[in-house]
């Protein structure tokens, strides 16, 4: 590897979250193409013969375990050392209307779930995976719910669009034959105690 590529590679793994070319770029005063030239070499060395990936999410570049070795990672550092964000299943599905859905009122995620969810959208807000993004023009002003960049993270996602499309989501689940039809999230209630475990 050249200098930018070492320049950027240091950058990448020393930032806790990823890092755009852009911000690279200005940096390190070369343009945002270069940075994205150097990404490329960078992604190919780690591809041939590391443990180390460069995955693009939320926006930036960001230096992460290569994801085909996340069985040996899991086994080595156990479940005490990973930090994870714990979601129970109500959870899981109100953060998925939300993402699909947002901005979203807490009213629009109920009547969607059929189900208060007072308690699970403020434990999502506690864990960052959504923020308030203003209020609703509408009678009362209700608050407004989004996504966040966290939420891009934690999921490996570049960005919103990303998202897989409720028609994929039908044919993948169609396709995995153990989930049945794709009717949207389960009506489950706020009780609901089957925790599934989230990477961070």
């Amino acid at each position: 590897m050249g200098l930018l590529e070492r320049q950027v590679e240091a950058m990448l793994f020393v930032s806790p979250q990823p890092v755009s070319s852009q911000e690279i770029a200005s940096y390190l005063g070369v343009t945002p193409a270069r940075v994205e030239s150097a990404v490329r070499t960078i992604k190919e060395i780690y591809a041939a013969s590391h443990g180390l990936a460069v995955l693009f999410a939320a926006g930036g570049w960001q230096m992460a375990t290569a994801p085909d070795l996340a069985e040996a990672i899991e086994a080595f550092y156990g479940s005490v050392s990973l930090q994870k964000v714990r979601l129970s299943k109500a959870a899981l599905e109100t953060l998925s209307v939300i993402a699909y859905n947002q901005p979203v009122t807490r009213s629009e995620i109920e009547d969607i779930r059929s189900v208060r969810c007072d308690r699970v959208v403020d434990t999502l807000l506690k864990h960052g995976l959504v923020r308030i993004a203003g209020r609703k023009k509408s009678v009362g002003s209700p608050l407004l719910f989004r996504t966040t960049e966290r939420f891009l993270e934690i999921f490996g996602l570049a960005g919103i669009s990303s998202l897989p499309s409720l028609e994929e989501l039908k044919d993948y689940r169609s396709d995995e034959g153990a989930f049945g039809s794709f009717e949207g999230p389960d009506k489950v209630s706020e009780e609901e105690d089957n925790d599934e475990w989230i990477k961070q």
